[in-house]
């Protein structure tokens, strides 16, 4: 197929989502008349029944708190799936570039970047009940903050504190936590992750039960997973390229 028969290709395809756009934008609501009746339900009681002033949080880890261990449940799958599918059973000593990290002014910058973003992502991950963010949020932030390590010393420095096996710990005891915690109301012959937990006052960090509890835990798991997966693969990419060089 010449360029020309992929020019009139794309250009029809172009078009025809263009037309199915504008016929999902047309009837949408004028801006800020907002249709959802279940976000309107849910804004209305979850301050009431959960303390929590955040009602995405409330929605994500209560009134539909399994959906979202399901979710949690993917990403830890997803990790180990990666570690496992790029482990190598053997790793010999190769030889790799040399890593002397950059400028003293670049580290100091990295350190002090480093710090708040650790402060940031525990504030994100414990405030979710309160404020927009929680577990995901936070520990993202948090795991993306081991990379200033990575960009401005090395890996071998980067790998000394994301290879250690109680990273892997803690990712498998943040998403074990969520299922204990839908688990101990059964026990007390209550639905599955019913909020259990004393809710608190309202605005305090201590309030919405297992709502802070749960967020928590997603941002243990987040974190340890990122750490993990950015390590698995910065470690094959420097494997690789050991191998190539002394090839």
């Amino acid at each position: 197929m010449n360029s020309r028969w992929r020019t009139r290709i794309f250009f029809a395809a172009a078009i025809g989502f263009a037309w199915i756009y504008f016929l999902g934008v047309k009837n949408l609501p004028p801006w800020g008349d907002y249709r959802g009746i279940y976000g309107q339900m849910i804004s209305a009681v979850s301050v009431h029944e959960r303390h929590a002033t955040d009602a995405v949080n409330a929605i994500d880890y209560d009134y539909r708190g399994f959906d979202t261990l399901g979710e949690e449940f993917i990403l830890f799958a997803s990790v180990l799936g990666a570690m496992l599918l790029l482990r190598r059973p053997e790793r010999p000593e190769t030889t790799t570039p040399p890593e002397k990290g950059l400028s003293d002014a670049v580290k100091v910058s990295a350190a002090v970047a480093f710090s708040v973003l650790v402060i940031f992502g525990i504030y994100i991950s414990t405030h979710g009940q309160l404020t927009p963010g929680g577990g995901f949020q936070g520990g993202v932030i948090l795991a993306s903050a081991s990379m200033l390590i990575y960009i401005a010393e090395n890996f071998s420095v980067f790998k000394r504190i994301t290879s250690h096996p109680a990273v892997e710990v803690l990712e498998a005891l943040g998403a074990g936590f969520y299922a204990v915690i839908g688990l101990v109301p059964l026990v007390l012959a209550e639905p599955f992750l019913t909020n259990w937990l004393p809710l608190g006052t309202t605005g305090n960090v201590f309030s919405s039960g297992t709502i802070a509890a749960i967020s928590a835990s997603v941002g243990i798991e987040v974190t340890a997973g990122f750490l993990l997966l950015g390590y698995t693969y910065l470690e094959d990419i420097i494997a690789k390229t050991g191998e190539e060089q002394n090839e």
